[in-house]
């Protein structure tokens, strides 16, 4: 996939960003239906980042305003995540691990997924930097040269999309990560970035996360990810999608779906861009696009005979 900012349509005007947009087109935005849903809770199962960041509550109030209910965000890592959607205790996931949620699609336990918006990975650390890899264009020889020099990096460890990610960079420089120096927390984010400030360690990072607690840590962005022209490698897109309600028939689909097309609005995809931390913007949109990508409704590489390609 590649990170650059998509144009938003021409229609996004004055009067054209209305979030209730992608709701009304649902067919479940008139007050009849309205009624039909108020009181009622949306389980949302997310990723550590889109929480940490402060971004879901910043926009979900309006929609909790729009239909009278309330979005129970349960924030845990996109292999959890998902693994609660497979056991019917969420209604929607916002997550971002592309090959996991192709394997949730694949078994039939999602349905109607959009890309959401993307930020990118970095590499982050001590602005001592013992393992010397500051400026360099390569996320996997940063890895190797940390690897070689022993340098303590701290992985979460916690099947998430951040975790993913990190593994499959690894494999990618063909070094297999392990030792004293090599430290899984399990835990989110926010917490590996405590760990790592407290040893003066390394860590993969989502942006948004760095930057909203980068007050808080001693420590530095040492290799970029494309938003700020570094590997492509490090793109961090996020998806979303509805429980398939075949399989858990107890998923809140209406409600779901609504949900769905609220966040992939114009509208709220305009307040996704304007989000700040500090003065830098977390998140990039991507739901809102003169070209969009088809193959975003099902997995990669799903051939129109129903079979992987």
């Amino acid at each position: 996939m590649s990170i650059h900012r998509r144009r938003f349509v021409a229609a996004l005007g004055a009067g054209a960003v209305a979030s209730t947009a992608g709701c009304t087109q649902l067919g479940i935005g008139g007050s009849d239906d309205q009624a039909a849903v108020a009181g009622e809770t949306l389980t949302l199962t997310t990723t550590t980042s889109t929480y940490d960041t402060g971004l879901l509550d910043e926009i979900h109030t309006d929609f909790e305003e729009m239909y009278g209910v309330t979005v129970d965000a349960v924030a845990q890592g996109t292999g959890a995540a998902l693994e609660s959607a497979r056991n019917g205790d969420s209604d929607v996931v916002m997550v971002h691990a592309r090959g996991l949620e192709d394997e949730f699609l694949r078994n039939g336990y999602g349905v109607n997924r959009r890309d959401l918006m993307f930020n990118d990975f970095v590499i982050v650390g001590p602005e001592s930097d013992p393992a010397g890899i500051q400026g360099m264009d390569s996320a996997t020889e940063a890895l190797t040269a940390i690897a070689d020099a022993g340098a303590t990096f701290v992985s979460r460890g916690d099947n998430s999309g951040t975790h993913t990610k990190e593994l499959n960079l690894w494999e990618a420089a063909g070094t297999e990560p392990g030792g004293d120096w090599y430290q899984e927390t399990g835990t989110g984010m926010g917490e590996a970035l405590n760990v790592a400030n407290q040893q003066g360690a390394y860590t993969l990072s989502d942006r948004g996360t760095f930057i909203s607690q980068r007050s808080e840590v001693d420590l530095t962005i040492l290799v970029q990810g494309p938003i700020e022209d570094g590997p492509e490698i490090l793109a961090n897109p996020y998806g979303i999608m509805v429980v398939n309600p075949g399989v858990h028939e107890n998923a809140n689909y209406d409600l779901g779906m609504a949900y769905i097309g609220w966040i992939t609005s114009p509208g709220v995809q305009s307040s996704i861009s304007e989000y700040q931390v500090n003065g830098e913007q977390l998140f990039f949109p991507e739901a809102v696009s003169e070209d969009p990508d088809f193959q975003q409704y099902v997995p990669e590489g799903w051939s129109s005979d129903g079979s992987d390609a």
